[in-house]
Protein backbone atom coordinates (compact mmCIF):
# COMPACT_ATOMS: atom_id res chain seq x y z
CA UNK A 1 0.00 0.00 0.00
CA UNK A 2 1.18 3.71 -0.95
CA UNK A 3 2.62 5.66 1.64
CA UNK A 4 0.72 9.05 1.41
CA UNK A 5 2.27 10.86 4.64
CA UNK A 6 5.78 9.53 4.84
CA UNK A 7 7.55 11.69 2.68
CA UNK A 8 7.48 14.84 3.99
CA UNK A 9 6.75 17.82 2.60
CA UNK A 10 3.72 16.64 0.63
CA UNK A 11 0.45 18.46 -0.46
CA UNK A 12 -3.18 17.75 -0.51
CA UNK A 13 -4.74 20.12 -2.86
CA UNK A 14 -7.75 20.49 -4.69
CA UNK A 15 -11.22 22.22 -4.86
CA UNK A 16 -13.54 22.21 -1.88
CA UNK A 17 -16.48 20.05 -3.29
CA UNK A 18 -16.36 17.63 -6.87
CA UNK A 19 -17.77 19.44 -9.70
CA UNK A 20 -17.39 18.89 -13.21
CA UNK A 21 -15.71 16.47 -14.79
CA UNK A 22 -13.58 18.74 -16.96
CA UNK A 23 -13.13 21.45 -13.97
CA UNK A 24 -11.96 18.29 -11.41
CA UNK A 25 -9.60 17.00 -14.06
CA UNK A 26 -8.06 20.35 -15.18
CA UNK A 27 -7.56 21.13 -11.61
CA UNK A 28 -5.95 17.48 -10.94
CA UNK A 29 -4.18 17.67 -13.94
CA UNK A 30 -2.52 20.45 -12.79
CA UNK A 31 -1.61 19.03 -9.63
CA UNK A 32 -0.09 16.15 -10.95
CA UNK A 33 2.18 18.14 -12.91
CA UNK A 34 3.14 20.51 -9.97
CA UNK A 35 3.68 17.58 -7.72
CA UNK A 36 5.96 15.98 -10.68
CA UNK A 37 7.81 19.15 -11.05
CA UNK A 38 8.54 20.18 -7.14
CA UNK A 39 9.27 16.34 -6.62
CA UNK A 40 6.68 16.05 -4.05
CA UNK A 41 3.98 13.45 -3.16
CA UNK A 42 0.43 14.90 -4.48
CA UNK A 43 -2.76 13.65 -2.99
CA UNK A 44 -5.82 15.30 -4.68
CA UNK A 45 -8.56 16.15 -2.91
CA UNK A 46 -12.58 17.03 -3.43
CA UNK A 47 -15.82 16.28 -0.79
CA UNK A 48 -18.45 14.57 -2.33
CA UNK A 49 -21.31 16.21 -0.08
CA UNK A 50 -20.57 19.43 2.36
CA UNK A 51 -22.54 17.98 4.86
CA UNK A 52 -21.72 20.32 7.36
CA UNK A 53 -22.91 23.89 5.74
CA UNK A 54 -24.90 26.67 7.99
CA UNK A 55 -27.38 26.34 5.78
CA UNK A 56 -30.05 24.05 4.73
CA UNK A 57 -30.18 25.19 1.00
CA UNK A 58 -26.11 25.44 0.73
CA UNK A 59 -24.57 23.75 -2.20
CA UNK A 60 -23.70 19.76 -0.77
CA UNK A 61 -21.88 18.48 -3.73
CA UNK A 62 -23.42 15.60 -5.39
CA UNK A 63 -23.56 13.50 -3.25
CA UNK A 64 -21.98 9.78 -2.13
CA UNK A 65 -22.83 7.69 -5.57
CA UNK A 66 -21.95 10.49 -7.93
CA UNK A 67 -19.09 12.08 -6.11
CA UNK A 68 -17.27 8.92 -5.85
CA UNK A 69 -17.86 8.07 -9.57
CA UNK A 70 -16.45 11.75 -10.27
CA UNK A 71 -13.38 10.89 -7.88
CA UNK A 72 -12.70 7.49 -9.29
CA UNK A 73 -12.36 9.21 -12.89
CA UNK A 74 -9.70 11.40 -11.58
CA UNK A 75 -7.83 9.27 -10.35
CA UNK A 76 -8.09 6.67 -13.52
CA UNK A 77 -7.30 9.68 -15.59
CA UNK A 78 -4.18 10.61 -13.41
CA UNK A 79 -2.88 8.80 -11.59
CA UNK A 80 -3.34 10.59 -8.38
CA UNK A 81 -4.18 9.23 -4.92
CA UNK A 82 -7.72 10.09 -3.78
CA UNK A 83 -8.56 12.00 -0.27
CA UNK A 84 -12.35 12.61 0.53
CA UNK A 85 -14.27 13.39 3.61
CA UNK A 86 -16.45 11.00 5.21
CA UNK A 87 -19.69 12.09 7.16
CA UNK A 88 -20.74 9.01 8.58
CA UNK A 89 -20.12 5.39 9.49
CA UNK A 90 -22.38 4.32 6.62
CA UNK A 91 -20.14 6.12 4.16
CA UNK A 92 -16.99 4.75 5.23
CA UNK A 93 -16.54 1.45 2.86
CA UNK A 94 -18.41 2.80 0.10
CA UNK A 95 -15.49 6.01 0.08
CA UNK A 96 -12.72 3.17 0.71
CA UNK A 97 -13.36 1.67 -2.47
CA UNK A 98 -12.47 4.68 -4.55
CA UNK A 99 -10.47 6.98 -2.00
CA UNK A 100 -6.94 6.38 -0.32
CA UNK A 101 -7.44 8.82 2.06
CA UNK A 102 -10.36 8.54 4.34
CA UNK A 103 -10.63 12.55 6.25
CA UNK A 104 -12.92 12.66 9.17
CA UNK A 105 -13.80 16.77 9.44
CA UNK A 106 -13.14 18.75 11.94
CA UNK A 107 -16.34 19.32 13.68
CA UNK A 108 -16.57 15.17 13.88
CA UNK A 109 -13.02 14.57 15.26
CA UNK A 110 -14.42 13.24 18.55
CA UNK A 111 -16.72 10.82 17.17
CA UNK A 112 -15.70 7.45 18.09
CA UNK A 113 -17.87 5.05 15.61
CA UNK A 114 -16.50 7.14 12.85
CA UNK A 115 -12.95 7.52 13.71
CA UNK A 116 -12.90 3.62 14.47
CA UNK A 117 -14.54 2.80 10.98
CA UNK A 118 -12.17 5.26 9.01
CA UNK A 119 -9.22 2.90 10.90
CA UNK A 120 -10.87 -0.31 10.05
CA UNK A 121 -11.27 0.78 6.55
CA UNK A 122 -7.53 -0.41 5.56
CA UNK A 123 -7.18 2.97 4.28
CA UNK A 124 -4.80 6.08 5.01
CA UNK A 125 -6.49 8.44 7.71
CA UNK A 126 -6.48 12.18 7.67
CA UNK A 127 -8.25 13.85 10.94
CA UNK A 128 -9.42 17.59 11.52
CA UNK A 129 -8.36 19.17 14.40
CA UNK A 130 -11.72 20.57 15.62
CA UNK A 131 -11.62 24.14 15.68
CA UNK A 132 -12.25 23.96 19.81
CA UNK A 133 -9.65 21.41 20.28
CA UNK A 134 -6.73 21.79 22.36
CA UNK A 135 -3.85 20.24 19.93
CA UNK A 136 -2.78 17.55 22.86
CA UNK A 137 -6.51 16.80 23.06
CA UNK A 138 -6.24 15.25 19.13
CA UNK A 139 -4.55 12.10 21.23
CA UNK A 140 -7.61 10.49 21.77
CA UNK A 141 -8.81 11.31 17.99
CA UNK A 142 -5.70 9.36 16.75
CA UNK A 143 -6.17 6.67 19.47
CA UNK A 144 -9.57 5.88 17.88
CA UNK A 145 -8.44 5.70 14.61
CA UNK A 146 -4.99 3.55 15.85
CA UNK A 147 -7.33 1.45 17.54
CA UNK A 148 -9.26 0.47 13.73
CA UNK A 149 -6.16 -0.82 12.50
CA UNK A 150 -5.79 2.50 9.51
CA UNK A 151 -2.27 1.55 8.31
CA UNK A 152 -1.43 5.44 7.95
CA UNK A 153 -2.84 8.26 10.12
CA UNK A 154 -2.23 12.16 9.86
CA UNK A 155 -3.57 15.22 12.05
CA UNK A 156 -4.65 18.15 10.77
CA UNK A 157 -4.16 22.25 11.80
CA UNK A 158 -7.14 24.18 10.40
CA UNK A 159 -6.94 27.07 13.04
CA UNK A 160 -8.96 27.75 16.42
CA UNK A 161 -12.30 29.71 17.32
CA UNK A 162 -11.30 33.44 18.43
CA UNK A 163 -14.71 35.04 19.81
CA UNK A 164 -17.39 35.13 16.88
CA UNK A 165 -16.74 34.36 13.15
CA UNK A 166 -12.85 34.23 12.85
CA UNK A 167 -10.21 31.48 13.53
CA UNK A 168 -6.31 31.91 14.79
CA UNK A 169 -3.61 29.37 14.33
CA UNK A 170 -1.43 28.67 16.64
CA UNK A 171 1.92 28.01 15.38
CA UNK A 172 2.72 25.62 18.59
CA UNK A 173 0.35 22.93 17.43
CA UNK A 174 2.56 20.98 15.25
CA UNK A 175 5.32 20.33 17.37
CA UNK A 176 2.15 19.54 20.36
CA UNK A 177 0.15 17.61 18.04
CA UNK A 178 3.04 14.98 16.73
CA UNK A 179 4.42 14.97 20.23
CA UNK A 180 0.81 14.28 21.59
CA UNK A 181 -0.77 11.84 18.95
CA UNK A 182 2.95 10.31 17.65
CA UNK A 183 1.75 10.93 13.99
CA UNK A 184 2.67 13.58 11.20
CA UNK A 185 0.80 17.01 11.23
CA UNK A 186 -0.90 18.78 8.77
CA UNK A 187 -1.31 22.75 8.26
CA UNK A 188 -4.99 23.75 6.25
CA UNK A 189 -4.00 27.11 4.81
CA UNK A 190 -6.89 27.50 3.56
CA UNK A 191 -9.87 26.71 6.13
CA UNK A 192 -7.70 28.10 9.01
CA UNK A 193 -8.34 31.73 7.07
CA UNK A 194 -12.76 31.21 7.18
CA UNK A 195 -14.59 33.69 8.83
CA UNK A 196 -17.14 30.87 9.80
CA UNK A 197 -21.16 32.15 8.95
CA UNK A 198 -19.90 35.64 7.65
CA UNK A 199 -20.36 35.21 4.06
CA UNK A 200 -23.47 34.84 1.61
CA UNK A 201 -26.57 33.17 2.60
CA UNK A 202 -24.74 30.81 5.44
CA UNK A 203 -21.47 29.93 3.89
CA UNK A 204 -18.33 31.28 4.91
CA UNK A 205 -16.13 33.93 4.34
CA UNK A 206 -12.66 34.08 4.34
CA UNK A 207 -9.47 36.04 4.04
CA UNK A 208 -7.45 34.78 1.17
CA UNK A 209 -4.75 37.02 1.57
CA UNK A 210 -3.13 35.37 4.70
CA UNK A 211 -2.80 32.38 2.86
CA UNK A 212 0.45 32.67 2.51
CA UNK A 213 2.20 34.02 5.59
CA UNK A 214 0.28 31.47 7.40
CA UNK A 215 1.88 29.00 5.20
CA UNK A 216 5.22 30.05 5.37
CA UNK A 217 4.92 30.25 9.10
CA UNK A 218 3.90 26.92 9.38
CA UNK A 219 6.80 25.53 7.01
CA UNK A 220 9.30 27.29 9.30
CA UNK A 221 6.83 25.78 12.73
CA UNK A 222 7.55 22.00 11.34
CA UNK A 223 4.49 20.91 9.30
CA UNK A 224 5.18 17.97 7.82
CA UNK A 225 2.06 18.55 4.89
CA UNK A 226 0.07 21.40 3.25
CA UNK A 227 -3.38 21.00 2.65
CA UNK A 228 -4.68 24.07 0.02
CA UNK A 229 -7.84 24.14 -1.88
CA UNK A 230 -7.43 25.61 -5.30
CA UNK A 231 -9.67 26.72 -7.98
CA UNK A 232 -9.66 28.20 -11.61
CA UNK A 233 -12.16 30.76 -10.54
CA UNK A 234 -12.85 30.95 -6.99
CA UNK A 235 -15.21 34.00 -6.89
CA UNK A 236 -17.49 31.23 -9.14
CA UNK A 237 -17.10 27.98 -7.03
CA UNK A 238 -20.25 26.60 -5.29
CA UNK A 239 -18.37 26.42 -2.02
CA UNK A 240 -15.48 27.90 -0.09
CA UNK A 241 -14.48 31.07 -3.00
CA UNK A 242 -13.74 33.43 -0.44
CA UNK A 243 -10.39 31.18 0.94
CA UNK A 244 -9.36 29.34 -2.36
CA UNK A 245 -6.15 29.88 -3.94
CA UNK A 246 -6.37 30.51 -7.91
CA UNK A 247 -5.06 27.74 -9.97
CA UNK A 248 -2.48 29.58 -11.76
CA UNK A 249 -1.23 31.44 -8.11
CA UNK A 250 -0.57 27.55 -6.38
CA UNK A 251 2.75 26.84 -7.87
CA UNK A 252 4.53 30.45 -6.82
CA UNK A 253 2.83 30.12 -3.80
CA UNK A 254 4.08 26.39 -2.78
CA UNK A 255 7.53 26.85 -4.12
CA UNK A 256 8.06 29.51 -1.31
CA UNK A 257 6.54 27.34 1.42
CA UNK A 258 8.68 24.67 0.27
CA UNK A 259 11.93 26.91 0.68
CA UNK A 260 10.82 28.25 3.66
CA UNK A 261 10.44 24.11 4.62
CA UNK A 262 13.78 23.04 3.93
CA UNK A 263 15.65 26.50 5.00
CA UNK A 264 14.13 25.44 8.37
CA UNK A 265 15.23 22.07 8.78
CA UNK A 266 18.67 22.86 7.28
CA UNK A 267 19.09 25.24 10.24
CA UNK A 268 17.68 23.14 12.96
CA UNK A 269 20.30 20.24 11.66
CA UNK A 270 22.75 22.81 11.40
Amino acid sequence: MSRHFAAAPFLIAGPCVVESDDLNLRVAESLAELGAKLGIHVVFKASYDKANRSRLKAPRGPGVDGGLRALERVRDATGLPILTDVHDVAQVAAAARVADVLQVPAFLCRQTDLLVAAGRANRAVNVKKGQWMAADAMAGSIEKVRAGGAPEIAVTERGTFFGYGDLVVDMRNFARMRAACGVPTIFDATHSVQQPGLGSEGSSGGLRDFVPPLLYAAAAAGADGFFLETHPDPEHAPSDGATMIPLDQLPGLLGVALDVWQRARDTVRA
